[in-house]
């Protein structure tokens, strides 16, 4: 009589609970990372605007006018784009719809000149913690002359 070989049921059972207690740990690390990815590109995007606006300045003794989104044409001057200073439109990862540019405002004066850049886009409150996220809600990010980064 020959004996058949094979893997028992327990044996295919245990490899199944193995294989889902490995799922079950890495795909919150993997979800969490990619959180982490968007929030990182979303704080280089308000630097980089920073950073134009910050050029402008230097150029034209003010900030550009508010503007509700940030494309190629911030700081424009007599409707003409300046890509000097911002060379792409930077889009939101973390924002809902792939097209959500972000807010630039100026609301300074020419004596005391201020500017608020809004992210559109709410983060994950776990990798807003290093900027001040209060860790239990989705937060967006906001960028001010005076301050830096924050979260509102």
């Amino acid at each position: 009589m020959q004996h058949k070989r094979g893997f028992t049921l327990i044996e295919l059972m245990i490899v199944v609970a193995i294989i889902a207690v490995l799922a079950g740990v890495l795909i919150p690390n993997f979800v969490h990372a990619r959180a982490q990815t968007a929030t990182a590109a979303c704080e280089a995007n308000l630097r980089a605007i920073a950073t134009a606006a910050e050029l402008y300045f230097t150029d034209n003794q003010a900030y550009p006018s508010t503007t509700s989104a940030v494309d190629r044409s911030f700081g424009t001057t007599n409707g003409a784009p300046l890509g000097t200073y911002l060379n792409n439109t930077p889009l939101d990862p973390a924002a809902a719809t792939a097209s959500a540019r972000y807010a630039f405002t100026n609301d300074g004066t020419s004596a005391v000149p201020h500017y608020t850049i809004t992210c559109p886009g709410l983060h994950d409150p776990i990798s807003l913690a290093k900027i001040g996220g209060n860790g239990s809600t989705a937060q967006a990010i906001v960028f001010t002359s005076d301050s830096g980064l924050g979260v509102k």
